[in-house]
C-alpha cells in the first residue's frame, strides 16, 4: 500500500506544472558545478551552482538524466552528467581509478551519441578527447571540484544545461529503449505488464542512512530468493512503478521539503491524495517552532479551531492522508510507522491531543501552547539532549497522537523519572503527565477531573498530596529557608507519601511560626482545606498515582504564584 500511495502520489505531481518533479527518465541529483564549453569543446569556464547558506554552500537540487543502476559494484557512467571522477578523470588522491572512470565516460559517450547531429553533443565529445586530467590547474575552483557532481553547459545556450537541449532528450528516450529491463511481468503496483529492473534508485535523505542513498525494496542475498528469482524479482515492481515511488519519496525527503519532520530516529514525510492546505502546515502542527501566535497564525488557528472541534474552513476532510516514518537500516530503510487517514481524521486527532496536553503555562511568552512532539520528548531524555530519545517511544507516541489511542505507559513513567531525578516540575512534563492520564481515562470512561488549572474540587488522593507538599514547600520558602523540601523530599513523598508526610507536617511548623498576620492565617487555612480531605496518608502510590501527585503540586504551585492569590497577604 505504501509504494502505491507514493506512486499515486507522483502522478498528482507530475501533472503540477509547478512541482518540479522529476519527469520519467530523470532524477534530482545534488549538481555543484557546470563546466561551460564552447562549440570547439574548448572550457570557458566553470560555473559555481552551490547555493549558500549562512556560511555554508550546498549543491544544488538538478533534474538530470535519471542513473540506469545503481553503481554498487563495477564502474558505470551516467549521461551528461556524473562526479568529478568520471566527467574530468579527477579525486582528491589523484587515483589511477579515476582515470579508468574519465575512460568508460568518455567511451560511454562516444558510443552512445555516434549518430547524434547535435551540436552540444558534439561539443561534449570533442571536449572528452581534448581533456587532460592535470588541465584542472587551469580551472576555477580547482581545490573544490574533486569529489564534487557537474553538468555542462553550451556557451551559446544562456539558460539551459547540455542535458536540457531537445535532441539529446530524445536521444536519452532512445538510449532507455534500449537499456529497458529484458523481464516483464505483471507489476505488484499498477497491474500492468512492463519490465521489471532488478534493482530500484536510491532513497536519499533519511537522517542516519547511507549519504550515497538506500533501499526499502531490496533482496541481497540467497537466503531472500524464491522460485530462483533473484532481487527485486522477487517482488516485481515495473520500471515505471519503480521510478515513480522512488521520485516521489526523494521529493519529499528534499532538505528543503515541507513534508518532512524528524521525530526520533525517524524521518517522517507526509503528503494528501489531492491537493490541501493542510501539507504545507502539518508538520509544523505537529512540531510549532516558535511560541507566538502572531510568527505561525495560520497554523495556530488551524489548533485552535482543531482543539475546540471545529473544522477548518477550505479544508476538505476526506481527502485521504498518509504518514510514513522511516529509520535507518544499514543499508536499507526501516519502515518505522505508517498510517494512512483522512485530512478530517488527523484534523480530529490533532486536536485532541492539545486538548489532552492543555495546561496552564508558567512562562506564556517562551512556553508554547502547543508544545511539538520533539520539544515534549525531549523531557524524557537523559539531560534533555535529543539524542537520548528513546526511538521507540517516539514511534509510539505520535501513532498514539494520529491514531487517538492509549499514549504509551513509558511516558508517563519515564516523565516521571527524569522529574525525581531532576526536582524539576515543568510545564512540558506536567502537560505530558496531564495528557497521558486524560486521555486513559476518558478512554476507560472514567471521571478524572484535572482541568487546565487548579482543581479544588478534586478529592483523588494523589492530586491532594501533591497540592499539599506544593502549600508546605511555598511556607517553606516564605520562611527563607536555605533549601526546599523538593531536593530532598519530592521522590519520596511522591512514592511513599506515609513515610514522609507525618515528618514534613512537623517542620511545616516551624516555618508557620516565621509568618506574620493574614497570611500566616490564609495559608494554615489552605493546608487544612487539603487535610481535611486526606483519610490517610498512603503507605505507596502507583505510577499513575504518582502522576496525579506531580499535577496536584504543578498546578499548586502555579495558583501560588498568581496575581489572584496576593490576598493571602493579607495586605
Amino acid at each position: 500500500m505504501i509504494l502505491q500511495k507514493l506512486y499515486l502520489y507522483y502522478q498528482r505531481l507530475n501533472q503540477n506544472s509547478e512541482s518540479k518533479i522529476a519527469p520519467p527518465g530523470y532524477s534530482t541529483e545534488k549538481i555543484h558545478f557546470a563546466i561551460v564549453i564552447n562549440k570547439e569543446g574548448e572550457v570557458v569556464r566553470v560555473m559555481d551552482l552551490r547555493e549558500t547558506d549562512g556560511k555554508k554552500k550546498y549543491p544544488k537540487s538538478l533534474v538530470v538524466p535519471q542513473i540506469f543502476q545503481k553503481r554498487t559494484s563495477g564502474k558505470k557512467a551516467n549521461f551528461l552528467w556524473d562526479n568529478s571522477k568520471y566527467v574530468l578523470g579527477i579525486d582528491k588522491e589523484k587515483s589511477q581509478d579515476a582515470l579508468e572512470c574519465f575512460e568508460i565516460f568518455k567511451l560511454y559517450h562516444a558510443e552512445m551519441g555516434k549518430n547524434c547531429v547535435d551540436e552540444g553533443y558534439k561539443a561534449l565529445l570533442l571536449f572528452l578527447e581534448k581533456w587532460k586530467p592535470e588541465n584542472i590547474e587551469n580551472l576555477d575552483y580547482k581545490e573544490e571540484i574533486p569529489e564534487s557532481n557537474i553538468v555542462f553547459k553550451l556557451e551559446i545556450d544562456a539558460n539551459i544545461f547540455l542535458h536540457e537541449r531537445s535532441a539529446l532528450k530524445q536521444l536519452l528516450m532512445e538510449i532507455r529503449s534500449q537499456n529497458e529491463a529484458a523481464t516483464v511481468s505483471q507489476c505488484l503496483v499498477s497491474g500492468e505488464d512492463e519490465p521489471i529492473p532488478n534493482i530500484h534508485p536510491s532513497i536519499k535523505g533519511v537522517k542516519g542512512a547511507q549519504s550515497s542513498g538506500a533501499a526499502i525494496v531490496s533482496f541481497n542475498i540467497d537466503s531472500f530468493n524464491s522460485y530462483n528469482k533473484k532481487q527485486n524479482f522477487n517482488a516485481p515492481i515495473g520500471e515505471t512503478a519503480a521510478f515513480s515511488y522512488t521520485t516521489a519519496l526523494n521529493h519529499l525527503l528534499d532538505k528543503n521539503s515541507r513534508q518532512k519532520i524528524q521525530i526520533g530516529d525517524a524521518t517522517t514525510v507526509f503528503w494528501a491524495e489531492r491537493q490541501s492546505p493542510i501539507e504545507d502546515f502539518f508538520g509544523m502542527a505537529l512540531d510549532p517552532e516558535s511560541t507566538s501566535e502572531s510568527d505561525n497564525k495560520e497554523i495556530f488557528d488551524f489548533l485552535n479551531a482543531a482543539r475546540d472541534g471545529k473544522k477548518t474552513e477550505k479544508i476538505d476532510p476526506e481527502i485521504g492522508f498518509y504518514i510514513l516514518g522511516l529509520a535507518p537500516n544499514v543499508s536499507r530503510i526501516a519502515v518505522r510507522f505508517w498510517y494512512a487517514s483522512t485530512v478530517g481524521e488527523i484534523e480530529s486527532a490533532l486536536g485532541q491531543h492539545y486538548s489532552d496536553m492543555r495546561i496552564d503555562r508558567n512562562s506564556p511568552e517562551k512556553e508554547s501552547e502547543y508544545p511539538g512532539i520533539w520539544r515534549l520528548l525531549k523531557e524524557t531524555a537523559v539531560l534533555g539532549k535529543s539524542d537520548n530519545i528513546n526511538p521507540n517511544l517516539s514511534g509510539a507516541f505520535v501513532r498514539s497522537i494520529l491514531t487517538g489511542d492509549y499514549y504509551p505507559y513509558e511516558l508517563l513513567s519515564v516523565t516521571l523519572e527524569r522529574i525525581k531525578a531532576d526536582r524539576d516540575v515543568n510545564y512540558y512534563r506536567a502537560s505530558l503527565i496531564k495528557g497521558y492520564l486524560s486521555r486513559k481515562y476518558r478512554k476507560r470512561n472514567l471521571r478524572l477531573e484535572v482541568n487546565m488549572s487548579l482543581n479544588t474540587e478534586l478529592k483523588d488522593p494523589g492530586y491532594l498530596l501533591g497540592r499539599l507538599f506544593a502549600v508546605i514547600e511555598k511556607v517553606q520558602e516564605e520562611a527563607n529557608s536555605n533549601a526546599t523540601i523538593k531536593d530532598r523530599y519530592f521522590s519520596s513523598a511522591s512514592a511513599t507519601p506515609r513515610a514522609v508526610f507525618p515528618q514534613l507536617m512537623r517542620l511545616s511548623q516551624y516555618h508557620f511560626a516565621k509568618l506574620e498576620g493574614g497570611r500566616k492565617t490564609n495559608m494554615e487555612k489552605l493546608v487544612q482545606e487539603i487535610v481535611n480531605d486526606v483519610d490517610t496518608f498512603p503507605a505507596h502510590l502507583d505510577m499513575e498515582e504518582q502522576g496525579m501527585f506531580v499535577l496536584g503540586y504543578y498546578q499548586q504551585r502555579k495558583d501560588l504564584f498568581t496575581s489572584k492569590k496576593e490576598n493571602l497577604k493579607g495586605e
